[in-house]
Order: C-alpha cells, then structure tokens, then sequence
C-alpha cells in the first residue's frame, strides 16, 4: 500500500521583484509561498531520525533561492521554478506550491493574488 503523508510549510515571507511591470522589477514587493511535500512519513515516525524524511530546513533554502536570486514576468513561473528544484532535490513523490502576491498591481481592494500548481514524479 502506498501511503503520501504530507509536509506543510505555510506563509514563507521574501521580498523580491518578480512582476510584468517595470516598476515591480525596481520597487520590488512583498511574496508568500505555501509549499506541501508528499512523503511517505512512516519510517521518520519510527525511527525519529530526520535523515528518513525531508528536512524542511533545507526546503525552505530552495525555496528562498527560487524566490530571491530569480526574476520572473509571473507568479506561475515563480511556482514552477520552486517545484521542480524541490522535485529534483529532495525524495518527495509531489508538491503543492502557491506563490501569494499580496500587492498586486490591479486597481481596486483585493487581499492577495496567488497561483496554485500540483507537480509529481
């Protein structure tokens, strides 16, 4: 039986400049990224040993590196670009990535714009 326990890792913060506009790529602005990793957790329960999981630790660093060394026109590049460093570094058999952009540039009273993409093996 093949089990998928789920990591979750929920509001990491960064400031960056991903954006169509000009004005994103040089004032810059707030990003959320919510990430969930699909694992088998069982053996990490047993044992308690963090080498028989995903060391959410060293995610986080991916993820931060996605989000601060690159430059991307949208968000969906921004997501995709963070699920397959995470698929192609760590045991995970899939991801859940959404990339917030709470300042959006759209007129009008919004509270966040996000996109949302699933990737597997």
């Amino acid at each position: 039986m093949s089990e998928l326990d789920v990591i979750h890792l929920r509001g990491l913060e960064f400031y960056s400049y991903h954006g169509v506009l000009p004005e994103e790529n040089i004032l810059g602005q707030r990003f959320l990224i919510d990430m969930d990793l699909f694992h088998n957790l069982r053996q990490a329960g047993f044992s308690d040993r963090v080498e028989d999981t995903i060391h959410y630790g060293e995610v986080y660093q991916v993820i931060k590196a996605c989000v601060t060394e690159g430059r991307y026109l949208l968000i969906e590049r921004l997501a995709e670009e963070i699920a397959q460093r995470v698929l192609g570094q760590f045991a995970c058999e899939s991801v859940r990535v959404e990339v917030h952009k709470p300042q959006a540039p759209i007129p009008g009273i919004i509270r966040d714009v996000s996109a949302e993409i699933w990737r597997g093996r």
